[in-house]
């Protein structure tokens, strides 16, 4: 309001009575009717229960492959079980590694984040199912070799090569899993 007094001098009064600024309610946040679900939460991560029932399965068909061979006395004549044992070996050490690991995270109710740790475990469960995918080839074409191409399979103990081979590519179908899921956190960092 602008008044002017008795000498010409023009003062501005303001009105204080009736302040400019009005508040402004914030909105109510929008609840999606269904939740997103992120990778990143998904069970088979390192850390997480899933990952160790995943890290105890390798860890067991490992075993049993590798006992299963270990059982018939004139494997390490053929190439290919001595391949199958050898990798069966490092998939168990491999895999029995994580699940303390995985079971660590659990009791401390943490995750594994870590660039450099997710990394380690990309590049070991890649190489692990590798070998175990290559070890379970070449020994079921060994196993098919005996069975079917030379009917040899009775003096040859076909049954427990083939068992082993079978729980050979279990393992490396669970490893499988365990490496894509472990990569797809590393690539969405």
């Amino acid at each position: 309001m602008i008044l002017s007094d008795h000498r010409g001098c023009i003062k501005i009064i303001m009105d204080m009575s009736h302040p400019a600024v009005h508040p402004v309610g914030v909105p109510p946040a929008v609840r999606d009717a269904h939740p997103r679900f992120g990778m990143k939460h998904l069970q088979g991560m390192p850390g997480t229960k899933g990952s160790l029932l995943l890290r105890l399965l390798q860890f067991c068909f490992a075993v049993v492959s590798f006992s299963m061979m270990l059982s018939i006395q004139d494997f390490s004549t053929v190439t290919a079980f001595c391949y199958l044992v050898a990798a069966m070996a490092l998939q168990s050490v491999w895999s029995l590694a994580l699940a303390i690991t995985d079971a660590y995270g659990l009791l401390l109710q943490r995750t594994f984040r870590d660039s450099l740790l997710v990394s380690v475990f990309v590049v070991g469960d890649w190489v692990t199912s590798t070998l175990s995918l290559a070890a379970a080839c070449a020994s079921a074409g060994i196993t098919v070799l005996i069975d079917n191409d030379l009917n040899e399979c009775g003096p040859n103990h076909c049954g427990k090569y083939e068992a082993a081979v079978a729980m050979t590519f279990l393992t490396w179908a669970l490893a499988s899993i365990s490496f894509f899921l472990t990569f797809w956190l590393l690539a969405t960092r």
